[in-house]
């Protein structure tokens, strides 16, 4: 691996870091969990750099190594039944302990399964709507709404005026506007 490519390999890695972390954080339940598949995500990058043909989809290409990675984890766990589980009770003296059923808390407020199914759709649509968007747009999108910058040190960042980047995010804003009418229109009705 020459110098070059290993500074493009980290260019990337830093281009990309926050926006895959983000989108794997939402889809696993421990942050270090997220932090594990990030890792072997930008690691499988790094291995399979010189033979990704398709540099200018560098993004969609870590994206779907991180939702094949995240499938891969989730089909690992083995799904423990309830019944199984038991938990003694610090201070009791009995020695028994109780069921994870005895325990479940009231799931009052926790989202109905066609909830968790709009979600996903609405990121999916999202993300494919985002690789549709010129670069310079998707980024300025991205590190305002995703990494929550400020315009200004996105300026400082970029080196590049305030007022362009907002247009930038503006015509992103549009764009997504129009590109996510027909999922948001089946949303409200379905909701």
């Amino acid at each position: 691996m020459t110098a070059a490519t290993s500074k493009q390999i980290e260019a990337t890695i830093e281009k990309e870091r926050g926006k895959l972390f983000g989108f794997i954080r939402r889809n696993v339940p421990t942050k270090e969990e997220a932090e594990d598949i990030l890792q072997d995500v930008l690691f499988q990058f790094a291995n399979a750099f010189e033979s990704i043909e398709f540099m200018d989809r560098v993004s969609a290409w870590l994206m779907r190594v991180a939702k094949n990675r995240i499938i891969d984890t989730q089909r690992k766990k083995k799904p423990q039944a309830f019944r199984d589980l038991k938990i003694r009770v610090p201070g009791d003296e009995s020695g028994d302990a109780l069921s994870i059923e005895d325990m479940i808390p009231d799931l009052a407020g926790l989202p109905l399964p066609d909830e968790v199914y709009w979600q996903n759709q609405f990121w999916d649509e999202i993300e494919e709507a985002l690789d549709d968007l010129p670069e310079e747009q998707r980024e300025v999108f991205e590190m305002n709404e995703f990494e929550g910058m400020s315009f200004k040190e996105i300026a400082e960042i970029k080196g590049e005026p305030l007022n362009t980047l907002i247009s930038r995010k503006r015509y992103a804003v549009l764009y997504l506007r129009k590109r996510l009418k027909n999922l948001y229109e089946e949303l409200t009705n379905n909701v």
